[in-house]
C-alpha cells in the first residue's frame, strides 16, 4: 500500500527533539488528500496502514507508535516507548509515555496521565487530572475512578485497578489504600481534610470491592 502522508518542511523543537508536521497523501478515515495533522518525529511514530493519524498540534516522538485506527488530537503527547492502537483515542492535553499501552476502544482525556507499564484498554475511559501508572490493568470505565477538588490543596485523588488489586495516586502521594490512610492520618488527622478523605478512602475501597 502506498505511503499515506509525508513530512513537510514545517518543524519545531520540543525537548531537543526536532519534529515534523505531517501531510496526508491520499484520503482514509475522515482525513482528505492534502489536510495537515500534527507532529511526528519520524515515520517510525506513525503507521501508513489503517486510519490512525496525529490531529491538530499533538504529537508522537521518541519510539512510541500510534496503529491502527487510533486517533491523537488537541495538545495530547504520546511518547518513549509507548504504543497507542486499535481504535484508542487520546485527547487535550492528556500524555502517554513510557511503556504504558492504551488500546481497544479505551479513551483518555483532559490533563490525565498513562505511563509506566500501565496498559488501558477496552470501553475504560481516563480523563481530568488522573494518574495511571506502574502495573495498572484498566479495561473497564468502572476501573478508574477520580475526586477532585479536595483537601487543602484541591488535589485529584485518582484510583485505578492493578494486576492484584488496585493503587491509589493524589498528588504526590502514590501507594495502596492502607499507605493512604496512613498518609491522611499522618497529614490531617482528624480536621476537615482528614475526615474527606478518610471517606474517600471508604469510596475506593467500597467501589473496587465490588469490581
Amino acid at each position: 500500500m502506498s505511503k499515506k502522508y509525508e513530512l513537510t518542511p514545517e518543524t519545531q523543537k520540543e525537548n531537543g527533539k526536532t519534529l515534523y508536521r505531517i501531510k496526508a497523501l491520499r484520503d482514509f478515515g475522515d482525513v482528505k488528500a492534502g489536510d495537515l495533522g500534527g507532529w511526528v518525529e519520524s515515520e517510525s511514530n506513525l503507521d501508513h496502514v489503517g486510519d490512525c493519524w496525529v490531529f491538530d498540534n499533538a504529537e508522537v516522538s521518541g519510539d512510541a507508535w500510534l496503529s491502527g485506527d487510533a486517533r491523537v488530537y488537541g495538545n495530547a503527547q504520546v511518547y518513549g516507548d509507548a504504543r497507542v492502537f486499535g481504535n484508542a483515542r487520546v485527547y487535550g492535553n492528556a500524555q502517554v509515555y513510557g511503556d504504558a499501552r492504551v488500546y481497544g476502544d479505551a479513551w483518555l482525556s483532559g490533563d490525565a496521565w498513562v505511563y509506566g507499564n500501565a496498559q488501558v484498554y477496552g470501553d475504560a475511559r481516563v480523563f481530568g487530572n488522573a494518574q495511571v501508572y506502574g502495573d495498572a490493568r484498566v479495561y473497564k470505565k468502572s476501573h478508574t475512578i477520580t475526586f477532585s477538588g479536595f483537601g487543602s490543596l484541591a488535589r485529584t485523588t485518582t484510583a485505578f485497578k492493578t494486576e492484584a488489586s488496585f493503587h491509589i495516586s493524589c498528588g504526590c502521594f502514590k501507594g495502596t489504600l492502607e499507605e493512604f490512610r496512613a498518609a491522611i492520618s499522618e497529614t490531617h488527622g482528624d480536621n476537615k481534610f482528614g475526615r474527606e478523605y478518610k471517606l474517600i478512602a471508604y469510596l475506593i475501597e467500597l467501589h473496587f470491592s465490588e469490581e
